[in-house]
């Protein structure tokens, strides 16, 4: 499906409520499956926690995951754990290029038994469950928090617990501590000292309902649309906490810098357009909030300010490069912009080329970040149905603000 946006104006005043984290939702349906006496409420209607949610009541002996990334983390840690079963963890092409190589040792340290069945360090992995009863084991701090919370997620199930070593900077801190916050609601003991993370056993949990918070990575489009609209333009969003576990929650301190200001009204929050942004560069260091870099990257071009966004070196391994993909694309819309393994920098330009196609590379976030140029100029989304695999209403909720949206087939 192909979407084409023409140029838009929003709504003031409209309101959008956004459904549960998906980080939030794979983390709880992990914990569910080890715990049946949890309940989750606004759980994500993403296709990666829908993937999640079918792989974890599957009795099947090959799994596929398609895109979701999560999933396979998350899988991988808690199928090596499942005594007696055996499973084939695999997924799409995307997914086969994606490496699985730094979890599978940890785990491997603790005595899992994985194997590859295709390439050395990727899926797909045969996984044959074991008893785990080691419980210390170290790895770089500067790997892909999915890595360490898979880890933290089956902890308290092992035998005798876990004990993390990192070694080196740490890098996505709020992910890790997403994930140690939600053990902490449900009464797991957990301790992150330095760089060591602890947990502690525990067999069984009373009955317990936990809600999940609506999901930030989300909410940065809305942002984006209003540093990109008129001073006074107003707009909300439900259901947030102030106090949020999710590291995108960043977004609240990032866009006053495009301004856009955010009061929080009980769990709702209310974007308001407050001033425009003078022109100027702004250097931001993002290693704890990689999924927002597009959205910004995009509505720096918008406003015409120049970025030099920095701490990106885990974009490379999402469901395309996201770097270079987003070089490609800002470049066709007339941008300067240049990329190294671990920046973006994006200069200054008051030129955005109007009906541009913007590809998507299997990229959720790709398509999402680019729509909000609609109301600069009129721009072309291609694939643009891959925003399921995150907000599958977004270009229904684009339109209920006043987007001008065709679709075609």
């Amino acid at each position: 499906m192909e979407v084409a946006l023409g140029l838009s104006t929003i709504k003031s005043g409209s309101a959008i409520a956004i459904s549960g984290s998906k980080s939030e939702t794979n983390r709880l349906l992990l914990l569910q499956a080890l715990y049946p006496n949890i309940h989750i409420q606004n759980t994500s209607n993403s296709d990666d926690s829908e993937v999640m949610e079918a792989a974890l009541s599957s009795t099947a002996e090959t799994i596929d995951i398609h895109h979701a990334g999560t999933a396979m983390r998350f899988l991988t840690a808690y199928f090596a754990a499942q005594e007696g079963r055996t499973v084939v963890l695999t997924g799409s092409s995307r997914m086969k290029e994606r490496p699985i190589q730094i979890l599978v040792e940890a785990l491997r340290q603790l005595g899992a038994q994985i194997e590859y069945t295709e390439n050395e360090g990727f899926p797909p992995i045969k996984i044959t469950g074991q008893k785990i009863t080691a419980s210390k084991v170290a790895l770089q701090a500067n790997v892909s928090s999915q890595y360490i919370s898979a880890l933290l997620l089956i902890a308290s199930k092992l035998e005798n617990g876990i004990e993390i070593s990192l070694e080196g900077p740490l890098t996505s801190i709020p992910y890790i501590n997403m994930t140690l916050a939600l053990l902490h609601e449900m009464g797991i003991a957990t301790a992150f000292e330095e760089n060591t993370i602890k947990v502690e056993p525990s067999i069984n949990k009373e009955p317990k309902t936990l809600t999940v918070e609506s999901d930030w990575s989300s909410a940065s489009y809305f942002y984006s649309i209003i540093a990109l609209s008129e001073v006074g333009t107003t707009l909300k969003l439900s259901s947030f906490k102030k106090n949020s576990l999710q590291g995108d929650s960043a977004l609240v301190s990032i866009y006053e810098n495009f301004g856009v200001t955010s009061t929080f009204e009980g769990d709702t929050i209310c974007l308001t357009k407050t001033y425009n942004a003078q022109p100027t560069t702004h250097n931001l260091q993002l290693n704890n909030t990689p999924d927002i870099a597009q959205t910004i990257a995009v509505t720096c071009l918008g406003l015409g300010l120049g970025c030099h966004l920095t701490g990106l070196h885990t974009l490379k391994i999402k469901e395309t490069d996201r770097l270079e993909a987003l070089r490609i694309e800002l470049t066709k819309l007339g941008a300067d912009v240049a990329v190294t393994d671990d920046t973006l920098i994006l200069k200054a330009t008051r030129t955005i080329h109007p009906n541009v196609n913007i590809e998507t590379y299997n990229d959720h976030r790709m398509a999402m970040a680019f729509a909000p140029l609609a109301l600069k100029a009129p721009i072309i989304i291609e694939d643009a149905e891959v925003v399921s695999k995150s907000y599958p209403n977004f270009w229904t909720d684009l339109k209920a603000i006043g987007f001008h949206i065709s679709e075609s087939h």
